[in-house]
């Protein structure tokens, strides 16, 4: 769907809305596997919502007009500019004669925490599944303890950005995970399945300074010529100015007058990042990078997996997912989680 709205409609009241339209109706549906918005190449806003099949999609369409927060969603567009289309992209995702990619797999497990649907957990490979969640356990019998605790209401996931590396794909969502979270997930894939998880999660906070969440910003995959020099980029960042210090180098890997901040602590720019180690030095607290585990990227955006020190010392994982334009760093989502002692691990696999 795209529409253009109405000349009155307030644009951040219109992107809560939309917000909540996906999170209250349509990620909660049978079927539902992934919903995408932004802005075409005319300006006008999109809508596009991925069902697993047509039926599924037909079961929610009246419920949805029907809906208190999508009605208050359409009242905000201009009805002569609204353009529906409905499109047949994938079969079932019950019907094996045509493969799934690995990031609509990945996308699809994530989302049935939402459904219920059961399908999605046959793209884990039952005899081989490496968790390095240190909360759980090994293997489907780890996944399916950690199901069984979860409350009334279950868990819940939103996939706000999912990209695909050869064998594996890594998504930003937004969980109610024992409470709202913000996490990286990671997936291996060896032989059609996954085999293997990395993750990385921490409570979600305020807007920081500059008033950004841990989720907004730029979803648009574009540059996909350009993965693995996006890729080098970041590697060098982290290797040179992180890990080495060399901090003459910023301005190299990091656009001087564009760079958008999300994490919750930390404003905008190279000011914002600037003030944050200032604070941090003045009161004896250390943001030390000390090795850096996986680089993965896709077009424009890039995920790096590290480890160092965090706080007053913590032994700390650090997830950075950074968006580049012309070989430059102009965004950054982050997720700084404390590894727990060895004797707290649930399986034996590491962090990384």
């Amino acid at each position: 769907m795209s529409y253009s709205a109405t000349e009155d409609a307030d644009h951040n009241a219109l992107k809560k809305i939309n917000k909540k339209v996906e999170k209250g109706f349509t990620a909660k549906q049978t079927g539902f596997l992934q919903r995408f918005t932004g802005a075409n190449e005319t300006g006008e806003q999109v809508v596009a919502v991925y069902w697993d099949e047509k039926s599924n999609s037909d079961k929610a369409l009246q419920p949805f007009m029907e809906n208190r927060l999508a009605k208050k969603f359409m009242n905000m567009m201009e009805p002569a500019s609204i353009k529906m289309g409905r499109y047949q992209t994938l079969t079932s995702l019950k019907n094996n004669t045509m493969e799934l990619s690995k990031k609509d797999q990945v996308v699809a497990l994530l989302n049935s925490f939402n459904t219920g649907d059961k399908t999605p957990i046959s793209y884990i490979n039952p005899n081989q599944y490496i968790q390095h969640n240190l909360d759980v356990a090994d293997g489907l019998e780890g996944f399916g303890a950690v199901m069984q605790h979860a409350p009334p209401q279950g868990f819940k996931a939103n996939v706000i950005r999912a990209f695909e590396d050869g064998d594996y794909v890594f998504t930003h969502t937004e969980y109610d995970f024992f409470g709202p979270k913000a996490a990286f997930d990671v997936f291996r894939f060896e032989d059609g399945k996954i085999v293997e998880h990395w993750d990385n999660l921490i409570e979600v906070q305020e807007p920081n300074p500059s008033g950004r969440t841990q989720f907004d910003g730029a979803t648009e995959l574009t540059d996909l010529d350009k993965t693995e020099e996006n890729k080098k980029v970041v590697k060098d960042f982290i290797e040179k100015v992180l890990l080495n210090h060399e901090m003459d180098k910023v301005t190299s890997y990091i656009n001087p007058t564009n760079y958008a901040q999300h994490n919750p602590a930390v404003a905008d720019g190279l000011e914002g990042f600037g003030a944050a180690m200032k604070y941090f030095a003045e009161n004896g607290l250390v943001m030390e990078y000390t090795k850096l585990h996986k680089v993965l990227g896709q077009g424009n955006f890039v995920l790096a997996m590290s480890e160092g020190k965090f706080g007053k010392g913590d032994h700390t994982a650090f997830y950075d997912l950074f968006r580049l334009e012309d070989g430059l760093i102009v965004e950054h989502w982050d997720v700084i989680s404390t590894i727990p002692a060895e004797s707290e691990w649930k399986n034996k696999n590491g962090k990384f």
